[in-house]
Parts: C-alpha cells; sequence; structure tokens
C-alpha cells in the first residue's frame, strides 16, 4: 500500500470533518457572509476527499479512516467550541410560598450563592432571584426549588 497517498486520506477526511464541523455551527451561528464562507470552503475541499474516496485503497481501511477521522475532528472542534465559550450569568426566577421564604433563604446563604426577593402583595408567594454562575450552582438551585415545590424559570443574564 501506498504509505502517501495512506497519510493524505487521513489528513484530508479529518481537515474535512473539522470544517464540516465548523460548517455546521457557522450556519447557527454566524451571519450570512461568515456562514456562506465557511459553507463554501468545506464543499470545496469535500470534492476533493470524494475523489480520494476512490483510490485504490482498501475499502475497510477507508472505513476505519472515516470513522476514526469523525470521532477525533468533532471532538476537536467540540472541545475548542467548549473552551472558547465564555462563562455565562443565569438567572432563576423562582416563586416560592410565603412559609418556605426563610427556608429557602437559609438555604441559599449556606450554598453561598446570590439571591434577592420580594414579597407578593398578596401575602402567598415571594419571588427569588437566584444568579449563578456555575452549572454546579444551577444544579443545586434546582434541586432546591424543586424540593420546596417552587414554579421557576431560567434565563441567561449576562457573560462573565
Amino acid at each position: 500500500m501506498n504509505t502517501t497517498l495512506i497519510l493524505t486520506f487521513i489528513i484530508l477526511n479529518i481537515v474535512n470533518v473539522i470544517l464540516q464541523t465548523c460548517k455546521s455551527l457557522a450556519t447557527v451561528k454566524c451571519g450570512k457572509f461568515g456562514a456562506a464562507l465557511v459553507n463554501a470552503v468545506a464543499y470545496g475541499l469535500y470534492t476533493v476527499v470524494i475523489v480520494y474516496t476512490v483510490c485504490e485503497l482498501p475499502l475497510a481501511l477507508k472505513v476505519i479512516v472515516v470513522a476514526g477521522c469523525n470521532l477525533v475532528g468533532v471532538f476537536v472542534v467540540k472541545y475548542g467550541e467548549e473552551k472558547a465559550t465564555k462563562a455565562k450569568l443565569w438567572k432563576v426566577e423562582a416563586t416560592v410560598r410565603s412559609d418556605k421564604e426563610h427556608i429557602v433563604a437559609q438555604e441559599l446563604a449556606i450554598l453561598k450563592i446570590p439571591y434577592n426577593y420580594t414579597r407578593e402583595c398578596l401575602g402567598k408567594y415571594t419571588i427569588f432571584n437566584i444568579y449563578c454562575a456555575t452549572q454546579d450552582e444551577s444544579a443545586l438551585v434546582k434541586k432546591l426549588v424543586d424540593r420546596h415545590h417552587a414554579k421557576y424559570f431560567v434565563s441567561e443574564s449576562k457573560n462573565l
């Protein structure tokens, strides 16, 4: 087997998978020009990959290379996306029965999760605004509000 052909096939497939994954992300997250540019480059390279797919390498080797390149390429892009994503502040607005107000406030204070609250006019409910900077804090708050049968909704507040 031709070592140069195998290496070329591997490199083309890894680059193709990375570009195709970036293309998918760009189509959703970028503007018209950015998405169009990434699509043009990705499909241009894809044409070259298609030509190499009909080369003289055994089918089993091609399948293994393509599968391996997909595992590695998608992982690399998603890992990079995760590292590039800025931390976000999430606001959880929870409506708690007024008789649970002090318990919820005490638990949030123990967890050291910032919050403020407003008592409703009718005196039946208290609305808590809880600010979570991490996924761990969000998970703790979800357990807390579920435990106290609170109605809640979550919104993205801002980048940290």
